[in-house]
């Protein structure tokens, strides 16, 4: 762009009106055309607006016309022919008023002046100044802080004092670190009384020819429904991982509700406006039975004045192989004695139907999410647990397994904001530059002989955290009208490099909700485009089977056809 008329080989008139610069200011482009660099190197598209008062020269477009590059210097820029090498142009970044920028060409040398010492911004009582919008305070200086990128702006206060609670407390990793500060202790304290109180071990000699199992402390804080403290939590878990099969255990299958369904759940709620309760249950697993003879090693902090003994367990500890097993086994007897039932789609759900109305309750370990549109079943569902189990009634459901939920008229907002600090300070990469895909689109991954190798386990656990991430989306919607099922499926064909296996993709909507995904490599290798498209509609109906049998026992079966899109017309003549 130029302010001066005699830059213009030819003019002609402008396709745009106006231009804006940064700062939203318009200025009007009076002409265009084709303007002299030199005689040999015209620039074309180029606009002519007389309330500009400095030339501007877009780099991109200079580069792509003259077919050069630009080398930049401390304090002077050039151009250079990307085939020939020649230097075409000197352009000094001075930008002293004496200063004019030269192009080069092989007969002679052009000087285009510079009449202006740059624009100069408009006052701003602001400027310079971050926006006070974002949280939380990081405390340091940093070159892209993370709290620029993370915002609690629209929550509500309750919720965000509730969000800001999970990462105000340092939780110790060590005994050591523990035993440091009186909350612990006191925690600590309380662990190892109610252990006692269950008769969970007794102290004996170990035996000729067994071994024992070590143990840790683990420590978490347990918040209100409010946000604020509700007790500082240590527990004792047992180093399950040195356990031997057939000598410390035997069965340890116990289901684990799949998150597929806790989404289907919370797509409910807000469609259907079904309150969502979360309950905690006190050491869930001391209540399981352990039938295998188990020896442990004294917990690190417990005093004990018989020399020689260990602990044989006779309640089922966290940690142990068995104990997940033992621990879901006693939970299903109890929902069974209260009439429930046991959901054929996902067996750590539990529903009742009464007088036309539902209760549902999934458990995931030692967490409870109760939901449904019979608020007296829910009430005494509530006191028959707490006559079976030691409860914790956590509120309305704010944050489980690492996820935070907040619910309004809009619907209900889920994220994993502490979940994804807490990873990137682990990486050591909590100041590190942010982007939007911070991988190469359509990158393709392989095994190649000069790579450099690099630690396994941790490349293993790092994948984990990133999958577990992938199981939240921003937003469940209020939705009108039916819960209509609609299911998308693609297929990568041949996307593999290493043994051209593809990769097959879904996605299903219920009620306007995206509520399921999964995208998994197939076992075998398609020979088409068309196979491999066919094999990943194969996926997509299978959920969308699922999800039918699952809103069925529910008591909301689809009342419309299920449809699944695909974008390949051959795999769709197949099917």
């Amino acid at each position: 762009m130029t302010f001066d008329p005699d830059d213009f080989l030819n003019t002609t008139q402008p396709r745009r009106t106006c231009i804006a610069n940064a700062n939203g200011v318009t200025y009007p482009v009076t002409g265009a055309g084709t303007a002299a660099l030199s005689s040999s190197l015209p620039l074309s598209n180029t606009l002519l607006v007389p309330s500009l008062s400095t030339k501007l020269l877009s780099v991109s477009q200079l580069t792509e016309q003259l077919n050069c590059c630009v080398l930049i210097y401390s304090s002077f820029c050039l151009l250079q022919d990307i085939h020939t090498k020649e230097i075409l142009g000197h352009v000094p970044t001075d930008q002293s008023p004496e200063n004019i920028l030269e192009v080069i060409t092989p007969t002679r040398l052009v000087h285009l002046e510079d009449k202006t010492i740059g624009y100069q911004l408009p006052f701003r009582q602001n400027r310079g100044k971050p926006p006070n919008r974002y949280s939380p305070d990081i405390g340091k200086t940093s070159k892209y802080p993370i709290a620029n990128h993370v915002s609690t702006e629209k929550l509500s206060e309750p919720l965000k004092a509730f969000v800001h609670q999970l990462s105000a407390i340092h939780i110790p990793t060590k005994i050591s670190e523990a035993l440091k500060d009186p909350k612990w202790v006191q925690a600590i304290k309380e662990e190892m009384k109610a252990l006692e109180k269950n008769q969970t071990w007794t102290l004996e000699t170990i035996p000729r020819g067994k071994k024992t199992i070590g143990c840790r402390w683990v420590f978490t804080i347990k918040h209100n429904a409010d946000g604020s403290i509700e007790r500082y939590k240590a527990r004792l878990v047992a180093k399950g991982y040195t356990q031997t099969y057939g000598i410390d255990y035997e069965e340890t299958f116990a289901p684990v509700a799949k998150l597929n369904t806790v989404r289907v759940l919370l797509s409910l709620a807000a469609n259907l406006d079904w309150p969502l309760h979360q309950f905690d249950v006190k050491n869930a697993f001391l209540h399981g039975e352990l039938t295998e003879e188990v020896y442990m090693d004294i917990p690190p902090g417990y005093n004990t004045t018989q020399t020689g003994t260990v602990c044989r367990l006779q309640k089922a500890l966290y940690g142990l192989k068995q104990s997940p097993r033992a621990w879901f086994g006693r939970s299903t007897m109890a929902m069974k004695n209260n009439g429930f039932k046991q959901c054929n789609s996902d067996h750590t759900l539990f529903l009742k139907h009464r007088k036309g109305k539902v209760t549902a309750l999934i458990i995931y370990v030692d967490d409870m999410i109760i939901t449904g549109n019979d608020k007296q079943e829910i009430s005494q569902l509530q006191d028959y647990l707490a006559t079976e189990f030691e409860m914790k009634d956590l509120g309305g459901l704010k944050y489980f397994l690492g996820i935070e939920v907040a619910r309004s008229q809009q619907g209900i907002f889920l994220s994993q904001r502490k979940y994804v600090l807490d990873l990137l300070t682990d990486t050591g990469m909590l100041d590190c530059k942010p982007t939007d895909t911070p991988i190469i689109q359509n990158h393709h991954l392989g095994e190649y002989p000069d790579q450099v190798p690099t630690n396994k386990e941790r490349y293993q656990r790092l994948v984990g955290r990133l999958i577990y991430l992938s199981h939240t989306r921003p937003d469940i919607a209020y939705a009108h009208g039916h819960l209509n099922i609609d299911g998308y499926s693609e297929a990568d064909w041949a996307g593999n490099v290493i043994d051209r296996k593809s990769t097959s993709g879904y996605f299903t909507f219920m009620g306007g909700n995206l509520v399921t995904w999964r995208s998994k490599k197939q076992n075998v290798v398609a020979l088409s485009n068309a196979e491999a498209k066919f094999r990943g509609m194969t996926k997509g109906i299978c959920e969308l089977l699922w999800l039918r049998k699952l809103l069925t026992e529910l008591g909301y079966k689809p009342t419309s056809t299920m449809n699944l899109f695909c974008d390949n017309k051959a795999a769709i003549a197949i099917a």
